[in-house]
């Protein structure tokens, strides 16, 4: 399901989990550099787009763009591969957690490149969502989703990128699928699982069989067994990645 028809769907209550997190914003922000005109594609709801600079926003889902606060970046209806603006329209262009979305990613890549002098990229690498305590031990089929999407490597090469590691504090406020890494308890909460799409992606079944083994594993103690290497930690690096060209 393309990604505009997927948020049409379950975008509805996209806004209870997903906020901007202020130190992935300081970031973030940190990374567009001096730029003063930004377009943010695939922009969503309106997280991470910085207050103190002229915003354009690309968001093709109907439903997302309702759900933008009246004093959100002005938006237009347009998919990050055919962007609508001329070349080097912009200081930079940012993609906040949407690059896996996308039907063509290194195509919208270029064209990102190809409207701004600077990318900035909030992405992962697709190792890592593997090795995620999530993925290992309750959704095993989710890396399966993700065959034939570009590896970070590729997204990088395709427009000259650096990668930046972006570590993930434990309370971080945007609910995306490594956020609750120290917060497992928050997996059962339905709310949660609505503002992360790979839930609606794998369906209700495995949804339910992976919410009731965790679930079961929270109350006996065997989630905490397996994962006490990061039960202390303050922050961590659960694969999350900054492109930045």
């Amino acid at each position: 399901m393309p990604g505009e028809q997927l948020y049409d769907t379950i975008g509805t209550t996209y806004t209870v989990t997903r906020r901007t997190d202020p130190r992935i914003a300081a970031q973030i922000w940190a990374a567009l550099g001096d730029a003063q005109t930004v377009l943010n594609v695939g922009a969503g709801t309106g997280s991470y787009e910085p207050p103190d600079r002229d915003v354009l926003a690309v968001e093709p889902s109907a439903v997302m763009r309702a759900q933008r606060s009246p004093g959100a970046a002005p938006c237009v209806a347009a998919r990050a591969e055919q962007l609508p603006f001329a070349d080097r329209s912009f200081d930079a262009a940012m993609a906040i957690a949407t690059v896996h979305h996308w039907q063509d990613p290194i195509a919208g890549l270029l064209e990102m490149r190809r409207v701004a002098r600077r990318v900035v990229v909030f992405t992962f690498e697709l190792s890592a969502v593997a090795e995620f305590w999530l993925t290992r031990d309750y959704l095993p089929e989710l890396p399966g989703l993700l065959a034939g999407h570009p590896s970070l490597a590729e997204q990088a090469r395709a427009i000259g990128a650096r990668a930046e590691p972006v570590l993930i504090p434990w309370d971080c406020a945007d609910g995306f699928l490594e956020a609750y890494w120290r917060r497992p308890e928050a997996y059962l909460d339905d709310d949660v699982r609505r503002g992360i799409s790979v839930w609606s992606k794998l369906g209700p079944d495995v949804e339910q069989r992976a919410v009731r083994s965790l679930r079961d594993d929270l109350v006996s103690g065997r989630w905490a067994d397996r994962n006490r290497d990061i039960a202390e930690l303050d922050a961590a690096d659960v694969g999350l990645r900054l492109l930045i060209a």
